[in-house]
């Protein structure tokens, strides 16, 4: 994975000073019940590696897709190198959960790559030869040439949300979002993606990576936003991983113990955030 990413859009001069991405008192979901997001507000440097932590129905879902625009958000601002982000989505690559994914449908590995391509192409046009390179790349970068012509149901779990990385990728983004992209696959392929993203970081690629286990979080990531419908803490691990904050934040579904040496063991059932060693 040595092979550098070439995009083929240039940032206007203003915005490659400005954040890669601005939240401002976002509130997004259904208000006939309540917002899954309320009031939410954070801002992100580019190349900053942020993870985005938080009890079940925090509304990580919800912001991520109010971010690409999958879903309107009712109030507030989201800004992607300081352009509104209705006109700037494709900026920003999205990985979905696992199962949101119907793994089934009989593409292969490019295929899903060249998926990304979309906006490039045109719609109802052939990939040309700038596409073709542009795929091969990045499954070059992402160690998954090898696998191009398989079917993308065949892979395993991790080899399945570096695919989706590269599809990301393939938009010519600098921003990805990735959400739960470690649930259910095994250690190996943790460490196979999470050596995927140092090398985006590299390349000062900024990525927004929602989790349950804390332990990772703050292990490889800088900055941490803890959610629970609006921001509960936002900043480094050691500021964010207070035992105080995670109660307010996870409620009864969490339970704080702390030692000597400042360890923190997370018990939790419904939230499912994992212990901090």
């Amino acid at each position: 994975m040595q092979q550098t990413l070439a995009h083929d859009y240039n940032l206007a001069p203003h915005a490659a000073t400005r954040p890669a991405l601005e939240v401002n008192q976002l509130s997004a979901g259904y208000p006939s019940d309540r917002y899954a997001v309320e009031n939410l507000s954070f801002t992100v440097q580019r190349g900053e590696r942020v993870a985005i932590i938080g009890p079940n129905g925090a509304g990580k879902s919800t912001m991520f897709k109010a971010i690409v625009g999958l879903i309107p958000f009712t109030h507030g601002e989201i800004s992607i190198h300081g352009e509104d982000c209705r006109t700037s989505h494709s900026m920003v690559g999205y990985v979905p959960q696992h199962e949101a994914i119907d793994w089934s449908f009989p593409v292969t590995v490019t295929d899903v790559v060249m998926m990304g391509r979309t906006r490039q192409i045109g719609w109802f046009r052939l990939p040309g030869s700038n596409d073709r390179v542009a795929v091969h790349d990045i499954l070059e970068m992402l160690g998954l040439s090898h696998l191009a012509k398989r079917q993308i149901g065949e892979l395993s779990g991790g080899q399945k949300r570096r695919v989706f990385i590269a599809r990301a990728l393939a938009q010519q983004t600098d921003i990805l979002l990735m959400d739960e992209p470690f649930t259910g696959v095994d250690s190996t392929a943790e460490q196979e993606i999470m050596a995927v993203l140092d090398v985006l970081t590299e390349q000062n690629i900024t990525i927004l990576l929602a989790t349950h286990n804390m332990n990772r979080a703050a292990e490889h990531f800088g900055s941490m936003l803890l959610m629970n419908r609006c921001n509960m803490a936002y900043g480094p691990p050691s500021e964010v991983l207070k035992p105080e904050v995670l109660r307010q934040a996870y409620s009864s579904a969490v339970r704080v113990v702390q030692d000597g040496t400042e360890t923190l063991i997370i018990a939790d059932e419904h939230g499912h955030a994992h212990g901090l060693d």
